[in-house]
């Protein structure tokens, strides 16, 4: 007998999101180095992802659009299981606690209720993948400097991580968090709400529960979440990549002061920059995640997310 959505093995959903995000991951970073390298660009010069991507191949190889790769892996491997599983918990245990008040049973929760609970285990998930995040991001950067012909400042993510502890303390692997946390506030509440509600919205519509209303969910909850999430992502960005000058300086002092230079020095339209490489590597991360998972988990006898 196929066991219900509450009885499903929370080990089991562990397994299977981080194998799913493994798999996402890996077929979208291209896109995901385009959009970092783009949105590291602080001047107001005409640029695109297509000529940003070009340049990646042309200057660093084929490899380039794989820089920082690893600590990709490694930070999904902590995030992706904390925010789908505990979002799953989360919403099940809302949904008993409000069946409780009302003596009813409903079958789901509002659309706001879906998007805070998103929020918050978003929130949770990113404080413990923030490290490997930082380091994701730094290496990334390092491309620009190997393009200069300059030595790249981390050999691996192991390296990294020790530099960064050596240099910023054991906190400097935290540099940035709370952009980190806002902007994965802004993308659970859009994906894990959007990609829950639009679901069961198409399934209630005469679609079954199959590929297709997954990849149609999938589509709403990337753009939902790209929108949302966009400007905090630029913010992260750049909080994350900035090191102190010489003479201990930085740059930015908080997100909010890299929220307002961003914004005076190259006007609003700056904190959407990198949306279409955003969008586009969200819609089919997303696709590879949900569709993925779906199937790993109706092949592991678990019940549909």
């Amino acid at each position: 007998m196929k066991p219900t959505q509450g009885q499903d093995p929370t080990h089991k959903k562990i397994l299977l999101t981080s194998l799913s995000a493994m798999v996402a991951e890996s077929t979208t970073f291209p896109i995901d180095i385009t959009k970092t390298r783009l949105q590291l660009h602080a001047s107001s010069a005409a640029t695109n992802a297509f000529k940003v991507a070009i340049n990646i191949v042309r200057n660093e190889g084929f490899l380039g659009l794989y820089q920082g790769l690893s600590p990709a892996i490694i930070r999904h491997l902590f995030y992706t299981p904390i925010r789908i599983v505990g979002y799953e918990h989360l919403r099940n245990a809302v949904l008993v606690a409000q069946n409780q008040r009302s003596d009813a049973v409903s079958g789901s929760l509002s659309l706001s209720s879906k998007a805070l609970v998103g929020g918050l285990s978003g929130v949770i998930a990113q404080v413990v993948a923030s490290p490997a995040d930082l380091v994701k991001v730094r290496m990334q950067a390092d491309g620009r400097l190997i393009c200069q012909g300059l030595q790249p400042r981390y050999s691996g993510p192991v390296d990294a991580f020790s530099k960064i502890i050596s240099t910023e303390g054991f906190f400097g692997l935290w540099k940035g968090v709370v952009p980190n946390m806002q902007r994965a506030f802004l993308v659970n509440m859009g994906e894990l709400a959007c990609y829950d509600h639009a679901k069961h919205f198409v399934i209630r519509n005469e679609i079954a529960d199959n590929i297709y209303a997954h990849t149609l969910a999938s589509i709403m909850s990337g753009l939902a979440a790209t929108t949302l999430s966009c400007p905090a992502d630029v913010v992260k960005t750049r909080m994350m990549n900035q090191a102190a000058s010489e003479d201990g300086k930085l740059m930015y002092r908080n997100s909010c002061d890299c929220l307002v230079k961003t914004v005076r020095l190259e006007g609003p339209k700056a904190l959407w920059k990198g949306f279409f490489p955003t969008w586009a590597r969200l819609g089919p991360w997303q696709f590879m995640f949900w569709v993925s998972y779906e199937k790993f988990r109706q092949i592991a006898g678990l019940s549909s997310f």
